[in-house]
């Protein structure tokens, strides 16, 4: 999966900051488990960092994005934060109610 894919799917408009920041993480683990077996990661990420650092102002969730990958780039060594999203509710009549 390219970057330019990864960074559509996270320029969405999360609820809360919360919800950014679950869905940047979950962009990382998507963009890095795309990275071929053989593949540079001082320079993937490098080059990710650059394509999604102009959206970082606007997308809080490439944001997110971002600032993992800058921490992965200053300290290749220790364990990022990483968590699967909480399970909620999508939908219902609750959220068609919200869309109108």
């Amino acid at each position: 999966m390219s970057i330019e894919r990864t960074l559509t799917q996270l320029q969405v408009n999360p609820r809360t900051a919360e919800r950014a920041r679950e869905i940047g993480q979950l962009g990382y683990m998507q963009w890095l488990g795309s990275l071929p077996a053989q593949a540079c990661y001082l320079t993937e990420a490098t080059c990710a960092y650059m394509a999604a650092a102009p959206f970082r102002e606007t997308d809080p969730a490439v944001a997110e994005f971002c600032a993992l990958l800058k921490a992965s780039l200053d300290a290749p060594l220790t364990p990022l934060e990483l968590a699967l999203p909480k399970p909620r509710r999508r939908g219902g009549a609750k959220e068609r109610r919200l869309s109108l």
